[in-house]
C-alpha cells in the first residue's frame, strides 16, 4: 500500500507549470503581463523556432530590485497582493506569483533587471528550477527574461508541442491581443531575427485593428459605446455582411485583459439574430470597463475567463447597445432590409426582456454573382431528360458572400407526419405540370401520396454538389498558373497556417508563397474555380486550417469543404423566382442524384404530407 508523502518543490513547480504554461505562447502571455504592470512602455518580443529555442522579452518598465531577483522566481511571491481581500480588488495582470517559477522550472531561463535608482543592473540564471547567486551586470533600464529550451527537462510536454509555425502562430495571437488592448505601448515582435511587427504606439485601437486585419476588415466596422450603472462598453463590431465561419475574430477585453465569456458571447449572438445566416459568427472588438469588485478573475489558470457579480447585467447592456446600434444604422447602402408592418422594429432598453424583431437581411446580388446566377438558372432552363447534367460550365462557377439559407420552421404536425412518411424515392421523377412556387422559396406539388414542400435551395445545392464531386474525383485537379500572382494580406497567424499546408493547398490546385511578413502570394488555382474572388478565398481557406485547432485537416476534408462551398454559392437562392422550365428541370434532375432527400450540411431537402394525414387534420377520418 502506497503511503502518502509530500511532493518535492521541483515537481509541485513542474506540476504547476503543466496548468499555467502548456505551450510557449503561454509563457509570452504572462511575461508581457508581467511587463504591463511593471509600466514598460515599450516591449520587444524576440522568439526563435516557433518559442521552443529562444523566448526573449526586453521592456522598459520599473526593473526589480536587487533584493527582490530570487523571490520573483520563487512560487507564491509577489508584489501584486498581500492579503486575501486583495483577490476582489485585482487591478493588475499577475497576482499569483506563479509563472517565473513555473517557467524556470522547465527552462534555462535568465533574468537581467535594473531599477533607475541603481547604478548597474543584476542578472540572474535558473536551470530547471536550480539557481544561481545574483550578479552584477551592464543592463538598461527595465527588465529582459531570456528563456531557452522550454520543457528541455519535460521531453513529454516538449514532444506535444506542434510544428513551429502552429507555435510561433499561437505567440502573435497573444501579442495581437496585448497590442489591440493597449495601443499605448510600442511593441516589436521578432522570429527568427526577422521583425514580423513593429508597432509605435497608437492613439486608439481602431489603428492598431488595420495593422492585424487589414483595411478591408475595419472599413466594415461600427464603433458602438454605452454606459450603465458604472459599466463602460465600447469598440467595435463588424458589419452584417461580414461574418465569420468562427468566433476566432471575437475579441473581449475587460480593462485591458483579454478574456472568454460564454454569455457575452451569447449576447452577441442574439444582437445579430436574423442578421447573419445560420453558422455564421459576427466580427467583434469589444472593451469592458467596471469596477474590480464586481468580477473574479481568480477563477481559471491562465485568467483567461472571469465570474461577473451581475452576469445578466453584462447581458442586458451588451445586447441593447448593439441592437439600438444597428437600429439607428441606415444599412440600405450596403444591405437591404425588407420592412413589414408585421414585425415592426422596436426600440430595446435595458430590460430583461428586450423587444426586438430583426428585419432578414440580404446582401445586394454583386456583378460575379449575377455570372453565378445566370450560370445557374442557364443549367436549369437547358436541361432536358436526354441531356444528363454536364459539367462543362463548371469553371465559370465564382464564390462569393453567402445569403442566408432559408429558415427550417415547420409547424410540428407537419414535422411529426414526415416521421412515418418517407419521402418519395429518389427513383421516381415528380411531376411538375402541378408545382407551385410560394415566397419565391419553396416548390409544392402534388404527389400520388400526398402533397410535398422542397426546398428549392437546398435541392439545387444537393445536385451541383453532386456534380461537381463527380467531376473533381474523376481524376487530378487542374491547375491555372496566373500571369499576375495575387497577393493578399492576412493576419501572420493565417499566413503562417496557409505556408505550413502549402504542399496539401498544392494537392488541391492552389499555390501560396510567403511575400512579406503578413502577405502570401497566390501564383494558381483551380481551373474549377477560375471567377472566384481569390483574396476571399484564401481567407476562407485560412480560417478553414485555424478552425482545425490541432487536428490536420486532410486532402478530402477540404476538397469537400470547397465543395460544399462551390455548391452552396451556385445553387439558386432562397428569394429567387424560377420560371416553370427551370422547376421542371430542378425536380426532372432530383430523381438522378444518389441523395435527394438531404443537402450537402445535412438539412432536409423536402417534407412530405400523406394524403391520410391531411384527412386527419381535417378530421375526415371519422
Amino acid at each position: 500500500m502506497s503511503r502518502i508523502q509530500a511532493l518535492p518543490p521541483s515537481l509541485v513547480n513542474q506540476i504547476a507549470a503543466g496548468e499555467v504554461i502548456e505551450r510557449p505562447a503561454n509563457a509570452v502571455k504572462e511575461l508581457l503581463e508581467n511587463s504591463i504592470d511593471a509600466l514598460a512602455t515599450r516591449i520587444e518580443v524576440d522568439i526563435a523556432a516557433g518559442g521552443s529555442e529562444l523566448i526573449r522579452i526586453v521592456d522598459d518598465g520599473e526593473g526589480i530590485h536587487p533584493d527582490d531577483l530570487v523571490l520573483a522566481v520563487t512560487s507564491h511571491a509577489t508584489s501584486k497582493i498581500a492579503a486575501a481581500a486583495d483577490l476582489f480588488d485585482i487591478r493588475s495582470f499577475g497576482f499569483r506569483g506563479e509563472a517565473l517559477a513555473s517557467i524556470a522550472e522547465v527552462s534555462r531561463l535568465r533574468l537581467r533587471s535594473r531599477t533607475a535608482d541603481q547604478p548597474h543592473g543584476w542578472e540572474l540564471e535558473v536551470t530547471h528550477g536550480r539557481l544561481s547567486p545574483p550578479v552584477e551586470c551592464g543592463c538598461p533600464y527595465g527588465t529582459t527574461i531570456e528563456i531557452r529550451n522550454l520543457f528541455e527537462n519535460i521531453p513529454v510536454r516538449r514532444k506535444f508541442l506542434k510544428s513551429v509555425a502552429t507555435e510561433f502562430g499561437q505567440i502573435t495571437e497573444q501579442f495581437t491581443r496585448v497590442a489591440i488592448a493597449h495601443p499605448r505601448l510600442h511593441l516589436v515582435l521578432k522570429h527568427n531575427d526577422r521583425v514580423v511587427y513593429q508597432l509605435p504606439p497608437a492613439d486608439r485601437p481602431l489603428d492598431r485593428l488595420q495593422t492585424f486585419f487589414g483595411q478591408e476588415l475595419t472599413d466594415q466596422l461600427i464603433a458602438v459605446e454605452s454606459a450603465h450603472a458604472g459599466i463602460r462598453l465600447w469598440g467595435y463590431v463588424g458589419h452584417p455582411s461580414v461574418s465569420k465561419a468562427t468566433r476566432k475574430q471575437q475579441y473581449l477585453f475587460l480593462n485591458g485583459r483579454w478574456i472568454q465569456d460564454r454569455t457575452l458571447q451569447h449576447a452577441l449572438t442574439e444582437a445579430y439574430r436574423g442578421l447573419l445566416m445560420v453558422g455564421r459568427q459576427p466580427v467583434a472588438f469589444l472593451f469592458l470597463e467596471l469596477p474590480t469588485d464586481q468580477v473574479d478573475v481568480n477563477v481559471h489558470p491562465t485568467k483567461t475567463e472571469v465570474r461577473f457579480r451581475d452576469a445578466q447585467q453584462l447581458y442586458r447592456q451588451l445586447l441593447s447597445t448593439l441592437r439600438t446600434k444597428f437600429l439607428s444604422l441606415d444599412l440600405q447602402s450596403r444591405l437591404t432590409i425588407p420592412a413589414t408592418p408585421a414585425t415592426p422594429l422596436m426600440a430595446p432598453t435595458l430590460q430583461p426582456a428586450l423587444a426586438f424583431a430583426p428585419a432578414r437581411i440580404t446582401e445586394p446580388v454583386r456583378p460575379v454573382e449575377q455570372d453565378f446566377a445566370a450560370w445557374a438558372k442557364d443549367r436549369l432552363a437547358q436541361w432536358t431528360p436526354d441531356q444528363p447534367p454536364q459539367l462543362e460550365h463548371a469553371a465559370d462557377i465564382g464564390l462569393e458572400d453567402e445569403k442566408p439559407a432559408p429558415a427550417e420552421v415547420p409547424p410540428n404536425e407537419i414535422a411529426a407526419a414526415t416521421e412515418n412518411t418517407p419521402p418519395p424515392s429518389a427513383a421516381e421523377p415528380l411531376d411538375a405540370s402541378r408545382a407551385l412556387q410560394i415566397h419565391d422559396c419553396y416548390i409544392v406539388l402534388e404527389t400520388s401520396e400526398g402533397m410535398t414542400v422542397i426546398d428549392q435551395h437546398a435541392l439545387h445545392e444537393r445536385i451541383l454538389y453532386e456534380q461537381f464531386r463527380a467531376r473533381v474525383l474523376a481524376g487530378a485537379v487542374e491547375s491555372q498558373r496566373l500571369l499576375m500572382p495575387v497577393p493578399i494580406e492576412l493576419a501572420a497567424k493565417e499566413s503562417a497556417l496557409l505556408l505550413e499546408h502549402a504542399e496539401l493547398l498544392n494537392q488541391l490546385g492552389f499555390g501560396v508563397e510567403e511575400f512579406g511578413k503578413d502577405t502570401v502570394l497566390l501564383t494558381k488555382h483551380p481551373v474549377l474555380l477560375r471567377r472566384v474572388e481569390l483574396p476571399e478565398l484564401v481567407r476562407d481557406l485560412a480560417e478553414r486550417l485555424e478552425s482545425n485547432g490541432t487536428a490536420s485537416p486532410t486532402r478530402r476534408d477540404l476538397l469537400d469543404e470547397l465543395l460544399h462551398m462551390m455548391s452552396c454559392k451556385a445553387a439558386v437562392k432562397a428569394g429567387q423566382r424560377l420560371s416553370p422550365e427551370e422547376i421542371d428541370a430542378l425536380l426532372q434532375q432530383r430523381h438522378l442524384i444518389d441523395d435527394a432527400h438531404h443537402c450537402p450540411h445535412g438539412r432536409p431537402t423536402a417534407l412530405t404530407l400523406s394524403r391520410a394525414e391531411l384527412d386527419r387534420q381535417f378530421g375526415r377520418l371519422g
